[in-house]
């Protein structure tokens, strides 16, 4: 018997990485899950790889009539969602003194207002005694240079879960972050060279990059009744990085 057996869950960015392992682990556990992706080939690739009990609807989270299409979809299909896990975001690069209007719209329009309106419009299809968590990024209290924006984006999530837990508190909605640290990832490789992956690899105590599948199990238990005594929190995944 699966942890998630008759669940419906909804991974918003779950073409790749971490989003992806926790599709992976979710149907594994008995859910069905939907994922969205902006490029459709490799959205196609993730269903593929998923094989079964998944759907995948191309779409950007910062866009509202692709998430409109997203929960239509999901509606049309399934009626209610059991778990959301919105997970799209985007990282840059930018110092204090060279940040850009565009750097700071994208940055927010996806982290921030994207996850905001994904769970909103979650809300009318959310089946009571639920789980909600975003991906959020330890990035918010290690003040690392150059991503003052992107740690302002993410840092944002746990305010907006403290409040929303409060007001879904009546439908027993948990509302939670998870957020990673140094995770071997494909946008890892875009965004860092080989020296900077080993400067941030070597701030982990254990000296050595967290995988997907770390992070996937850590999804499944916020999205089952494991963590039902776990709401507002910010769990970090990080291997002890910002504890030191």
């Amino acid at each position: 018997m699966g942890k998630l057996d008759g669940k419906v869950a909804v991974i918003t960015g779950g073409s790749s990485g971490m989003a992806l392992a926790s599709a992976e682990l979710f149907v594994e556990e008995g859910a069905y899950v939907y994922i969205t992706g902006r490029r459709k080939e490799a959205l196609d690739e993730a269903v593929e790889l998923i094989g079964r009990n998944v759907t995948g609807v191309q779409g950007d989270a910062a866009d509202l009539a692709d998430l409109d299409r997203l929960f239509e979809t999901v509606e049309r299909e399934k009626g209610s969602i059991d778990v959301l896990f919105a997970s799209a975001g985007t990282a840059e690069a930018a110092k204090l003194g060279e940040i850009t209007e565009a750097h700071f719209d994208n940055t927010f329009g996806l982290n921030t207002r994207g996850t905001l309106f994904t769970v909103q419009k979650a809300l009318p299809l959310f089946n009571d005694g639920g789980s909600i968590f975003m991906t959020g990024s330890i990035a918010s209290v290690k003040g690392w240079p150059d991503y003052s924006v992107y740690a302002a984006s993410k840092a944002a999530l746990h305010a907006l879960a403290r409040v929303w837990l409060y007001e879904l508190k009546d439908r027993q909605i948990r509302v939670n972050v998870l957020s990673p640290g140094q995770i071997a990832t494909p946008i890892q490789d875009q965004l860092f060279d080989a020296k900077t992956k080993a400067q941030f690899e070597a701030l982990i105590p254990r000296g050595k990059m967290g995988r997907p599948e770390e992070i996937a199990s850590v999804a499944l238990f916020l999205a089952s009744d494991d963590s039902s005594f776990v709401n507002g929190m910010e769990l970090a995944v990080d291997g002890g990085t910002s504890s030191i």
